[in-house]
C-alpha cells in the first residue's frame, strides 16, 4: 500500500460545466497554488459510500490560473463512485489532496510531437498543448471523442492551436486512422497518448507496427474503461482460506483492502504493475483494464493488476507473492507474504 505525507487541505473554489457529462473544478491549495511539471495529477480523498477512497485527476492546463489548480471530471454514473462524489461538492468545500507529481511529463528534443487524446483523456494534454505552444514546437493535437458536444475545452483548443488541432468526433468521421497518423509522423517524432484503454492499446499495436521505438511512445491511462460492464465478481484466495466479493462499483483493490487483506499497490492506474496478483482460474474472462502488461501477457492471462482490472464472470483465484519460508505451514502463510497478508 502507499503511503506518503505529501497531503495537504484545499478550498473547492468554484465549478462549472463543461459538458453535460464532464465539469470543471478549481481548487485553491493552502500552502498556494505552485507550479507543476506537465501531465501532473493529484490524487484527492473521497468518501465513497462510506468508505475513505482516493481517486486520481490530472490537472488542466501548464500552470496555476488565478492562484488556483483545476481538473475536469468526468460523471461516470456506473462508475465506482469517485466521480458521483465529486459531483455531489458544493464551492466552499474543503477537501484533502496530494501535491502534484507526475509520471506523464513532456520531454525535450523531438522533431515533431503527436499529442492524442481521447475523451477525457484532454485534461493532460492540454497543459502540454499549451507548453509546446510556447516553446514553438512542431506538434499537432489530435482530439478524439464521440460527439463534438461531448468534447470538453474545444473552443479553448480551437482559439490556441489553430491548424495544429485537428478533431476527430466519431459520429463524423468514425475513429482516427492511427496507422495513417503515425506514418505521417517524422522520424525522430514522438506521441503523447491519453484515453480509454481501448484507444490505448490501439495506438501501441499502431505504433510497433509503424516499427517506431518503444520509449518514443509516451502514454496515461484514467484506469477505469474496460471492455465489459462491471458486474460483482468473487476473489478466492486458497492460501488464506478466503474469499471476497468484489462490488461493481469497487476495485478488486478496493474491496480486498476493506476485507483486511493488504495488496502492495502505489499507482492505482494500471501503470506501475506492483499491485499483480498471479491468477490460478478463472470463471469467465479478465478484463484486462492496465498498461503494464503486454497484449501477450493480457492473452495469456497469468496476471491481473488488481488496482483497475476486472472480471467479467462469476470469479477468479489468485495465489499472493510468498517468500517461501519453509518454517511456516499452510494455516500461517498469509502472516509473513511480503505483497498480500491477511
Amino acid at each position: 500500500m502507499q503511503h506518503d505525507d505529501s497531503w495537504i487541505g484545499a478550498t473547492l473554489r468554484a465549478t462549472r460545466d463543461l459538458t453535460p457529462g464532464i465539469r470543471e473544478f478549481t481548487l485553491v491549495p493552502d500552502e498556494g497554488a505552485l507550479a507543476y511539471p506537465t501531465g501532473a495529477h493529484l490524487r484527492i480523498r473521497l468518501d465513497v459510500a462510506g468508505r475513505m477512497t482516493v481517486r486520481h485527476y490530472s490537472l488542466v492546463g501548464a500552470a496555476p490560473r488565478d492562484g488556483a489548480w483545476r481538473i475536469a471530471v468526468q460523471r461516470e454514473d456506473a462508475g465506482r463512485g469517485g466521480s458521483r462524489a465529486m459531483w455531489a461538492l458544493q464551492p466552499g468545500a474543503r477537501l484533502t489532496i496530494s501535491r502534484p507529481a507526475s509520471h506523464f511529463e513532456l520531454a525535450a528534443g523531438a522533431t515533431e510531437v503527436l499529442l492524442l487524446a481521447g475523451g477525457i483523456g484532454i485534461t493532460p494534454i492540454l497543459g502540454m498543448a499549451e507548453a509546446l505552444s510556447r516553446r514553438a514546437a512542431r506538434f499537432r493535437l489530435l482530439y478524439a471523442g464521440r460527439t463534438r458536444a461531448a468534447m470538453a475545452y474545444l473552443p479553448e483548443l480551437a482559439a490556441m492551436l489553430g491548424d495544429a488541432l485537428v478533431v476527430c468526433a466519431e459520429d463524423e468521421a468514425g475513429r482516427p486512422d492511427l496507422d495513417a497518423i503515425f506514418a505521417a509522423l517524422t522520424p525522430g517524432g514522438e506521441a503523447y497518448v491519453c484515453g480509454p484503454i481501448g484507444l490505448l492499446g490501439a495506438a501501441r499495436r499502431a505504433w510497433t507496427a509503424a516499427g517506431r521505438p518503444p520509449a518514443s511512445l509516451v502514454f496515461e491511462t484514467f484506469g477505469s474503461s474496460g471492455n465489459a460492464t462491471p458486474r460483482d465478481f468473487t476473489v478466492r484466495i486458497p492460501r488464506l482460506g478466503r474469499e471476497v466479493l468484489v462490488p461493481a462499483d469497487s476495485s478488486m483493490l478496493d474491496a480486498l483492502e476493506a476485507a483486511g487483506i493488504g495488496v502492495l499497490s502505489d499507482c492505482r492506474r494500471g501503470e506501475c504493475g506492483l499491485c499483480a496478483l498471479e491468477v490460478l482460474a478463472v470463471e469467465g474472462s479478465i478484463d484486462h483494464r492496465d498498461v503494464f502488461f503486454s497484449d501477450r501477457q493480457h492473452a495469456e492471462g497469468r496476471r491481473i493488476c488488481a488496482c483497475v482490472s476486472r472480471v467479467a464472470g462469476a470469479g477468479i483465484t489468485i495465489d499472493p507473492p510468498w517468500r517461501g519460508d519453509a518454517s511456516l505451514t499452510p494455516g500461517q502463510e498469509g502472516q509473513r507474504q511480503p505483497g498480500l497478508t491477511g
